[in-house]
C-alpha cells in the first residue's frame, strides 16, 4: 500500500516515514514540497495521505481540496497533521475531505494504528471491488451465452414460422437487417437496434394460427379470407403475450401492430401515429419494402426502384415519416442488401447474413 507524506519539515518528514514503515507492505513516498505531490499524483496514485496543515503556498485544505475535486483522487483518505487547535481549523478540514486528524507533537504508535486502520479499510475496499469485477466478468460471460442462446431459438422458431408460410428464411434476413437499418437511423440505442433486430423475425408468428387452406392458397384472397388472414395479428399479439422478457414484449409489440397505418386505416385496432410502437412502425416498413421485392405465387416481384418509391409515396399515410425518411437515408445500404451486379448487369438477390450468425 503506498502513502504519500507532504511536509515542509525534514525531521516531521522522518517522523512519519519512520512510523508508516513500521507497517508491513507499505510504502512511502515523501514530499517537502505539496505541488510536488500533486504532480506525482497524476501517474502513481497512493492509497493515503499524510498532509501537514502549515506549509508555506499552499496549506493542507488546500492539498484535500484538490484531491477531492479530481475524480481520480476524490477517493483517496487523507490523515491532516497539525499542531493548531483552534475548531475553525478542523471544521474547514473537515468540509474539505480530511478523513482523520493528528495533533503535534506526533505519537508515533497512534500514528500508526490509524494508518493500519485506514490502509487495512482500503485493502478490503479493494477486495471488494476486485471481487465485483470478477463476478461482473462471470455476469457478462453468462449473458452473453445467454444472448446467443436466445438468438438461435428466435431464428429457429421464424424458421419454422418461415416454412410454414411458404417464406424463405432469407425473408426474415432481410426484413431484421433492413429493420435495424432504420431503427439505428432513427436514433433507438444499440440495445434496442439488437431487439428489434430479433424480434423482428416473429412478426408473423401468428400465421400459426391460419388455415393451412389461407396460407397456401395460389391466388389472391376473397375479402372473407383477407379477414381471416389479418387475424395473424391479433393470434401473434396472444401467443407472445405476458412475458417478463424485454425481447418478447417487443416481439409481441411487432407481430400485433406491424399492420397498422400512421394514418389510423391499418389493423388490427385502427391506431394511428406515435400510438403505433415505434418498434412495429420500423418493421412494417421492412417488412413491406421486402414483400415488393420478393417473388410470390400469385405476384411478380417488384423492381427495386419501384419498391422504393412506394415506401416513399406512402410516408404519411401508411408509414411513419420519421421511418421513411431513416428508410431514405440508409438507401445505399439497403439498395446493396438486395442487389448486386452481375455480369451480364443484371440484378438479383444478395444472400444476406442469418441470425443464428450472430449478425445482431
Amino acid at each position: 500500500m503506498r502513502v504519500f507524506v507532504i511536509d515542509d519539515s525534514p525531521s516531521v518528514v522522518a517522523t512519519l516515514r519512520r512510523a508508516v514503515e513500521a507497517i508491513s507492505g507499505s510504502e512511502v513516498l515523501s514530499f517537502l514540497h505539496p505541488r510536488d505531490a500533486l504532480e506525482r499524483l497524476e501517474d502513481q496514485a497512493p492509497d493515503l495521505i499524510l498532509v501537514d496543515y502549515m506549509m508555506p503556498g499552499m496549506n493542507g485544505i488546500d492539498v484535500i481540496s484538490h484531491l477531492r475535486k479530481n475524480s481520480h483522487t476524490a477517493h483517496i483518505p487523507a490523515i491532516m497533521i497539525t499542531s493548531r487547535r483552534e475548531a475553525d481549523i478542523k471544521l474547514a478540514a473537515m468540509k474539505a475531505g480530511a478523513t482523520e486528524f493528528l495533533n503535534k507533537p506526533i505519537d508515533e504508535a497512534e500514528l500508526t494504528i490509524r494508518v493500519r486502520n485506514i490502509l487495512s479499510i482500503g485493502e478490503e475496499r479493494l477486495a471488494l471491488a476486485t471481487k465485483a469485477a470478477s463476478l461482473q466478468r462471470d455476469f457478462d460471460v453468462a449473458m452473453k451465452r445467454i444472448e446467443r442462446h436466445e438468438e438461435e431459438i428466435i431464428w429457429r422458431l421464424s424458421r419454422a414460422i418461415a416454412c410454414r408460410h411458404g417464406e424463405t428464411a432469407d425473408h426474415l434476413d432481410r426484413v431484421a437487417i433492413v429493420a435495424r437499418m432504420i431503427a439505428e437511423e432513427v436514433g433507438l440505442d444499440e440495445r434496442r437496434c439488437r431487439t428489434v433486430f430479433l424480434a423482428s423475425a416473429l412478426h408473423d408468428i401468428g400465421k400459426i394460427g391460419l388455415p393451412d387452406a389461407i396460407l397456401s392458397k395460389p391466388g389472391p384472397l376473397t375479402a372473407e379470407e383477407r379477414l381471416q388472414m389479418q387475424q395473424h395479428t391479433d393470434f401473434g399479439g396472444e401467443i407472445l403475450s405476458d412475458s417478463s422478457s424485454e425481447l418478447i414484449e417487443v416481439a409481441r409489440k411487432i407481430a400485433e401492430s406491424h399492420h397498422e397505418k400512421w394514418d389510423g386505416t391499418g389493423y388490427p385496432k385502427g391506431i394511428a401515429g406515435a400510438s403505433i410502437p415505434i418498434e412495429a412502425r420500423v418493421v412494417a416498413i421492412a417488412d413491406v419494402f421486402d414483400a415488393l421485392c420478393s417473388r410470390r405465387s400469385y405476384k411478380a416481384a417488384w423492381p427495386i426502384a419501384d419498391a422504393f418509391r412506394e415506401i416513399v409515396n406512402s410516408s404519411g399515410t401508411h408509414f411513419d415519416p420519421g421511418c421513411v425518411a431513416a428508410f431514405c437515408r440508409r438507401w445505399i445500404d439497403i439498395k446493396g442488401l438486395f442487389e448486386q451486379e452481375r455480369g451480364d448487369g443484371s440484378k438479383t438477390t444478395v444472400p444476406t447474413l442469418q441470425l443464428s450468425r450472430g449478425s445482431a
